[in-house]
């Protein structure tokens, strides 16, 4: 089969690997429709981050073609979502909800697993892993927004989730990627009352608006926070969602946050420093991580099949499995928001 691999930083190209084929009883074989190229791919793809060299990617949707003897939960022929990390839902950690930290768990596209971005991908714990997705003949557009919920849309949900977003709550969202677009989306879905987008990217603001933002901030670092404290009355908001993992974007979601709030943060952190001084000195709280995707999945697919929700949209770059390292590049250089991958046919 054909995959994606990456061969170091800048580095991503197509090549021949072995097919992927049921290794263990519990494992499924899923042959992909759609891939996607996730920002902390860029992490990678930029060297910022530690990569082993070979198969990359984990957000994939597409058809089950083979199962081993002990999956009960899909068959082949079924439509089926992917989380971004495998999971068996038998462990204290996945019985408790917490399925992206699965003792047995891994991302997709890391230590040899097949990656997302290839004509197919073995699935470990397909019964603990692997929705189904109810129904036939879904349009694209429904399509795109289901491939988001292997990681982006699920991440921009967690990020609200951590920070405590309910009816009624003023929120900043900090950063204007897919994650950041789509916990605009999850935040007006759980009743903020107020959505401050901070995006200084004309395009990404447009397209944050349509999504629920009330407001957008284009300035940066000590600006934004005076903007944001000004749109507040000088009271900061209810909750800080933080999608981006700079040292810059963590200063900017606690300088925002009103005492007693929570800063909620899905951005991989890179050199970042947590204010613990701000932290006791406001009764600011910080919660979040990776997160728990395939515990989201069936809420937020119940809000796409019934149209209620389109985070298919951030989806702004189009290409084949071939045109994979444009994908990148494209992504890299912020000339897309991020691409799409049409490997098969469903």
């Amino acid at each position: 089969m054909r995959a994606a691999v990456f061969c170091g930083p800048h580095c991503i190209e197509v090549t021949d690997r072995p097919d992927a084929v049921v290794q263990a009883p519990t494992d499924a074989v899923v042959r992909v429709v759609l891939g996607c190229v996730c920002g902390s791919d860029l992490w990678y793809y930029r060297g910022e981050s530690p990569h082993t060299l070979g198969p990359i990617g984990h957000e994939f949707i597409g058809v089950v073609d083979q199962v081993g003897t002990e999956v009960r939960r899909v068959a082949e022929g079924d439509f089926v979502i992917a989380p971004f990390k495998f999971s068996d839902g038998t462990c204290a950690h996945c019985r408790a909800g917490w399925t992206s930290n699965c003792v047995a768990g891994a991302p997709f596209g890391t230590d040899g697993i097949d990656g997302g971005q290839g004509e197919a991908v073995r699935v470990p714990f397909a019964d603990g892993t692997l929705v189904k997705v109810p129904g036939s003949g879904h349009s694209d557009e429904t399509l795109r927004s289901l491939l988001t919920l292997t990681d982006v849309m699920a991440t921009g949900h967690h990020a609200d989730v951590s920070a405590g977003v309910k009816t009624g709550s003023v929120v900043a969202v900090v950063g204007d990627g897919a994650v950041g677009l789509c916990a605009i989306i999850a935040a007006r879905r759980l009743g903020a009352a107020r959505i401050i987008a901070l995006s200084r990217n004309p395009a990404r603001q447009t397209m944050a608006r349509s999504f629920g933002a009330t407001d957008v901030v284009a300035e940066r670092g000590d600006a934004a926070t005076e903007a944001v404290l000004e749109i507040t009355d000088g009271i900061g908001v209810d909750a800080a969602v933080e999608c981006v993992g700079t040292a810059q974007s963590f200063a900017t979601a606690f300088a925002i946050a009103r005492p007693g709030s929570i800063v909620g943060f899905v951005g991989v952190p890179h050199r970042v420093e947590v204010p613990i001084d701000t932290m006791f000195g406001r009764n600011i709280g910080l919660r979040g991580g990776a997160a728990p995707v395939r515990r989201y999945i069936p809420e937020l697919l119940d809000d796409v099949l019934n149209e209620r929700i389109h985070p298919g949209l951030v989806f702004d770059l189009e290409s084949t499995l071939d045109g994979v390292a444009e994908a990148y590049a494209a992504m890299d250089e912020r000339r897309a928001i991020k691409s799409l991958l049409r490997i098969g046919t469903v």
